[in-house]
């Protein structure tokens, strides 16, 4: 977990108002047609093979694409009405950073925890590296903490 550097020397080149909407929109669609749709192709369509997933989404995912998808399988067999609302998208270069709010009815297990019926919500910040038109880079600040302590896993403070 955290910032390392990227595994390959990479030259960033300035990038147009156009280019920088363009990958914008292009991390808007992949959250929304992942996590909120549960459309799993999605890591597919958006997603580098070789993506560098530097911060699991969650303990012991699956290094690269196949951890995205098994987070938005488990969170969405859990919670089937599991949504993210961005509150922010930022790009700036080759990069995009979201920060959003995502919530649903916890109706199955997840973490252990058999549904409760109540809404769950999970705060976060990641940012995606762009390069041709593909993520190829993550980095991921969730509140598993917050998490825990709804499933009840975790004393609240």
């Amino acid at each position: 977990m955290g910032w390392r550097g990227s595994r390959t020397a990479r030259t960033i080149r300035p990038m147009t108002t156009d280019q920088l909407a363009q990958n914008k929109q292009l991390v808007e669609a992949f959250i929304q047609e992942l996590f909120t749709k549960g459309d799993l192709e999605a890591v597919d369509r958006y997603l580098d093979p070789n993506l560098v997933n530097h911060d699991a989404p969650f303990p012991a995912a699956p290094e690269g694409p196949e951890g995205m998808r098994l987070a938005a399988r488990k969170y969405r067999e859990a919670l089937p009405d599991w949504h993210s609302d961005i509150e922010q998208l930022i790009a700036e270069r080759d990069l995009v950073v979201e920060v959003f709010t995502a919530s649903g009815t916890h109706h199955g297990e997840l973490m252990g925890v058999p549904g409760t019926g109540k809404t769950l919500t999970l705060r976060g910040i990641n940012i995606f590296r762009i390069d041709d038109g593909r993520i190829v880079e993550r980095w991921g600040q969730l509140d598993q903490l917050g998490i825990l302590q709804q499933l009840g896993l975790v004393p609240s403070a």
